[in-house]
C-alpha cells in the first residue's frame, strides 16, 4: 500500500526514498471490506485517505433516510472532509468503502513535514486543495444549472472508469437523479450510439 502511495508523492514533487522513509511513520496503512466505513457524520476526521486499491465514497444523508454522494475516491485519488479535517469539527459526512478497500491515511504531521522537505510537494499540495474547489464549485453549478444528460456526460469525464463500477442507483445519486431518470439519459445517448470510453 505505502508503496503505490510513495509512487504518488514521488510523481508530484522532489522528495527522495531517503526522504519519504523519514516521514512514512506519519502514514497508517488500512484495509476495510466493502460497506466498512472510515468517518461517520459526527466523528471528527483526523485523517485524509489515499485510495491505493478500491474504491471509496462520500455521502450525506438527509432527514428522510436518502443517500446524497458527494464525491468517489477510486484508485490515486485522496478523500477527506475538509471541514471536519481543518476546523476540527464532527463531520457532516459519512465516508465508506464501494469495494474492498487497501488505503493510506495521512495525518497533518505527514502534511506538514512533506511541505517542509519538498517546495515541490507543497506547491502541488495548495494546487490539489485549489483545484479541489474548483471541481466543487462546478459541481454545484451542474446540480443547479445542467440538464441530467450534461451532468452525466461530466460524471463520465471525471470518473471515466466508474461507469461499470457502480452500481446505478450510486451514480443517479452522485448526479441528483433518480435511477430512472438516469435510465433514460443512458437509453438516449446509447440510442444516439454514445460510446463513454
Amino acid at each position: 500500500m505505502l508503496d503505490n502511495f510513495k509512487n504518488y508523492i514521488q510523481n508530484h514533487s522532489d522528495i527522495t526514498d531517503e526522504q519519504f522513509l523519514e516521514i512514512s511513520h506519519y502514514l497508517k496503512s488500512k484495509s476495510i471490506k466493502k460497506g466498512e466505513f472510515v468517518l461517520r457524520h459526527g466523528e471528527v476526521c483526523g485523517y485524509s485517505f489515499f485510495v491505493s486499491k478500491g474504491l471509496l465514497r462520500s455521502y450525506t444523508i438527509d432527514e428522510q433516510g436518502k443517500e446524497h454522494i458527494i464525491q468517489f475516491a477510486p484508485e490515486d485519488w485522496i478523500i477527506v472532509d475538509r471541514s471536519s479535517y481543518f476546523f476540527n469539527e464532527p463531520s457532516e459526512l459519512f465516508i465508506d468503502a464501494v469495494e474492498d478497500t487497501a488505503l493510506v491515511m495521512l495525518n497533518e504531521d505527514f502534511i506538514t513535514h512533506a511541505c517542509n522537505i519538498s517546495t515541490v510537494y507543497r506547491a502541488f499540495n495548495h494546487k490539489a486543495l485549489h483545484s479541489h474547489i474548483r471541481h466543487l464549485q462546478k459541481r454545484v453549478n451542474l446540480l443547479l444549472g445542467a440538464t441530467a444528460e450534461q451532468r452525466y456526460l461530466d460524471f463520465i469525464k471525471l470518473y471515466p472508469e466508474l461507469t461499470l463500477r457502480l452500481p446505478q442507483w450510486m451514480i443517479a445519486s452522485y448526479l441528483g437523479l433518480t435511477p430512472e431518470s438516469l435510465s433514460r439519459v443512458r437509453k438516449e445517448l446509447a440510442r444516439r450510439n454514445f460510446k463513454p470510453h
